[in-house]
């Protein structure tokens, strides 16, 4: 079954972590950790689960600038305690989102709702500096792309900016499912599109078009609600043989699958067994027919 509920894991929080865990490289050059620990919906224990997953062993952390979802200044707490407890900083991947407008809470936007997009973007990135208490940030998204793409480029000018600056190593975008906006945005874009993050689930064919198009350019393609959405598939034959033959769970196997092919998952769980357990996927590979057989469930 998908893991839909926490369990409280064992352990020290401070104990051996896992080995390295692997990394994939974009076409910026940038490299970020083959798996992601996401904070979205942590709110007052985002602090101590950063710190958790980062002593697990994880070293890619993923947040927004949007106080809807999101306590991005818990992300920035949450480092900076791994990090005075040993963890270089340059070892961390650190990425953010600016959210338009359309997907905050009026009552806590995180910059002028009355500036202009390219002042929006400036003022979000300053606070995401600030919370994070970073000089630069590893990846920075647009949360999702604008109702027009004279609007989506506005915003991405201004990500350029931020780039042209030092503020930024790399650029990317969240929640675009159209394979024609991703096409029109990289071929407008100065500074291309280095990342791609959706929910990677069957309303949208798992985006087999979308991961086609990054993987011929060198974008990383990190999904969100990659167990929630797949129920099904963790239940199918192909994952629960796999996951006897291996000794593993069927969350481990279909995570296995999706980074043997280069997707980068986003974990957000909230239980120490699991972070560590998740971690652990880089102790067996599949074999070509049980790849085969996992990835053929979500469009191969």
């Amino acid at each position: 079954m998908a893991r839909l509920a926490s369990r409280r894991g064992t352990g020290s929080l401070y104990g051996p972590a896992m080995s390295a865990t692997p990394e994939v490289k974009t076409h910026a050059g940038v490299a970020m950790p083959a798996i992601v620990y996401g904070t979205a919906w942590k709110e007052a224990r985002t602090a101590a689960l950063v710190e958790q997953a980062l002593a697990a062993g994880f070293r890619g952390v993923d947040t927004a600038c949007q106080p809807k979802h999101y306590d991005e200044a818990g992300v920035g707490r949450g480092l900076a305690a791994a990090i005075a407890r040993g963890v270089p900083r340059e070892a961390l991947y650190v990425q953010t989102k600016f959210t338009p407008i359309r997907g905050q809470d009026p009552k806590r936007v995180p910059y002028d709702p009355a500036a202009p997009l390219p002042e929006q973007v400036e003022q979000s990135v300053a606070r995401s500096l600030s919370n994070l208490g970073v000089e630069c940030l590893d990846g920075l998204l647009l949360h999702s792309p604008l109702p027009t793409m004279a609007a989506t480029l506005a915003a991405w000018r201004a990500f350029e900016a931020a780039h042209g600056d030092g503020k930024v190593r790399q650029l990317g975008v969240s929640n675009c499912y159209h394979p024609e906006v991703l096409e029109a945005l990289w071929e407008a874009a100065r500074v291309k599109p280095a990342v791609l993050q959706n929910r990677f689930y069957a309303d949208t064919g798992w985006d087999v078009a979308l991961r086609a198009f990054c993987a011929e350019r060198g974008v990383v393609y990190q999904s969100f609600w990659t167990l929630t959405a797949n129920g099904a598939a963790l239940e199918s034959a192909p994952v629960r043989a796999a996951a006897r033959a291996h000794g593993k769970t069927a969350e481990q196997v279909f995570y296995r699958a999706l980074t043997q092919r280069g997707i980068v998952p986003l974990i957000g769980t909230t239980s120490e067994a699991h972070m560590r357990e998740d971690l652990a996927i880089f102790g067996f590979t599949l074999g070509e027919a049980e790849l085969a057989g996992v990835m053929g469930l979500v469009g191969g």
